[in-house]
């Protein structure tokens, strides 16, 4: 038995096995949990109805999480498979590539800053908007994932800490509107992972690099740390845990300064 037997999750963003996504997908599996998933288009829709399988699932269903019809129809189709959910896991963000590089101002635009925030912030209380009647009475959870940018200036992230700040603040505002229906919302502050998404951010490797030599326990983390993170927080285990940011990150936020040669 795993710790979440009973439990229905849906995940969005899903788009490869080194996503966070599929971290959390396998570790929720693992724990007991009955999976449905999201795609973005039709180039994905093969991939993720082949992870989605490997996984013991047959539900995956089209959204762009830039259509409010989009995602409407998700919780209309999800409830020709389930009479509820449990649990739902907002792995989404985007910005244009051109504006996660350089000098923040230099590559900042009306336009990158309203597709960031959008696609990063918006859909995840968008999703709850239209999920909430489904989760009624479940004692449920919802999830995001976040960044240490969201706090911090970091090189080449840009306008997506921007995003990612809101976003966080998403999570406290809507802990405190779901929180009377029993629904929980938490954020994972993730170390940097090498993953589709993160491909798009100027010179990753050496991100990845830094961190690996000047965390505490001197390593980067996985989609399996982060996976095993949400399992927990959106269990009956974490019923006390709610609003807040969790990091997962080796303890790279606790450091004030590198580490000295």
């Amino acid at each position: 038995m795993g710790f979440l037997d009973g439990k229905r999750a849906l995940i969005v963003g899903l788009a490869s096995n080194r996503s966070i996504a599929w971290g959390v997908a396998q570790a929720m599996k693992n724990q007991g949990a009955e999976l449905a998933f999201t795609y973005q288009n039709e180039k994905l829709q093969s991939r993720v109805e082949k992870m989605a399988a490997e996984l013991g699932s047959e539900v995956t269903i089209p959204c762009d999480v830039a259509s409010d019809k989009d995602i409407e129809k998700v919780f209309e189709r999800l409830d020709d498979y389930w009479n509820y959910v449990d649990i739902i896991i907002h792995s989404v963000a985007f910005a244009p590539r051109e504006a996660l590089e350089g000098d923040y101002l230099d590559a900042v635009t009306r336009e990158a800053f309203n597709t960031a925030h959008e696609i990063s912030s918006y859909s995840f209380a968008a999703l709850a908007k239209e999920g909430r009647n489904m989760m009624e009475g479940r004692n449920g959870a919802m999830l995001t994932m976040s960044y240490l940018g969201a706090v911090r200036a970091m090189p080449n992230y840009n306008v997506m800490g921007l995003a990612k700040a809101s976003l966080e603040a998403n999570v406290r505002y809507m802990a405190s509107s779901l929180g009377p229906d029993g629904i929980r919302v938490n954020g994972i502050s993730a170390g940097p992972i090498k993953t589709l998404a993160a491909a798009g951010i100027s010179d990753f490797r050496s991100m990845l690099s830094h961190v690996e030599k000047n965390a505490p326990m001197r390593r980067n983390i996985t989609i399996e740390d982060v996976g095993n993170t949400s399992a927990f927080l959106c269990s009956d285990l974490a019923m006390g845990i709610t609003g807040d940011i969790i990091y997962v990150d080796s303890g790279y936020h606790t450091i004030g300064m590198p580490a000295l040669d």
